[in-house]
């Protein structure tokens, strides 16, 4: 059987929901695992901004790291979501967070770096109530990351 001609493939396209600005504690050094070092970086809560949601992150989430022996850093971030009608947002965010060491020490020094000089992106997946919101479990998301010394600053990208 031949195959068909295939069209060119487009690239999916992104709309912006809304940002995250996550305040965080100091970083809890957990030991080594199996595949590298883990730290937990606590979660103290934090503003949810934009067009399609705006609310708060309630403290009390974490974001469990690896960081592997050539410096890319696996994470998932477990948090709350408050909507400002009070609806609860359990958050899954998956990410790789990458750059040279020196760039990575500069972080953990508590620097501000320019972000273009780190790849840091991640892959939320959000558990939501049948509402208004319930948009949120039924797309794909797509988040840039800005490590900043008090915190971290996401992005999230509907993917269309």
């Amino acid at each position: 059987m031949e195959a068909e001609p295939q069209a060119p493939a487009t690239p999916p396209a992104l709309r912006f929901a809304f940002e995250a600005r996550v305040g965080v504690s100091p970083a809890i050094d957990a030991g080594p695992v199996d595949c590298g070092q883990r730290r937990i970086i606590p979660i103290t809560g934090g503003i949810i901004e934009g067009p399609r949601l705006t609310g708060t992150i309630i403290p009390g989430g974490a974001d469990w790291q690896t960081i592997h022996t050539d410096s890319t850093i696996d994470l998932t971030a477990r948090y709350t979501i408050k909507a400002t009608d009070g609806t609860l947002i359990g958050v899954v965010n998956r990410g790789l967070r990458r750059a040279p060491p020196e760039i990575l020490a500069r972080l953990a020094a508590g620097e501000t770096v320019d972000p273009a000089l780190v790849y840091f992106r991640t892959t939320p997946v959000f558990e939501t109530p049948e509402g208004p919101h319930r948009w949120l479990s039924r797309s794909i998301f797509l988040a840039t990351a800005r490590r900043h010394p008090a915190g971290v600053l996401l992005r999230f990208f509907e993917v269309l």
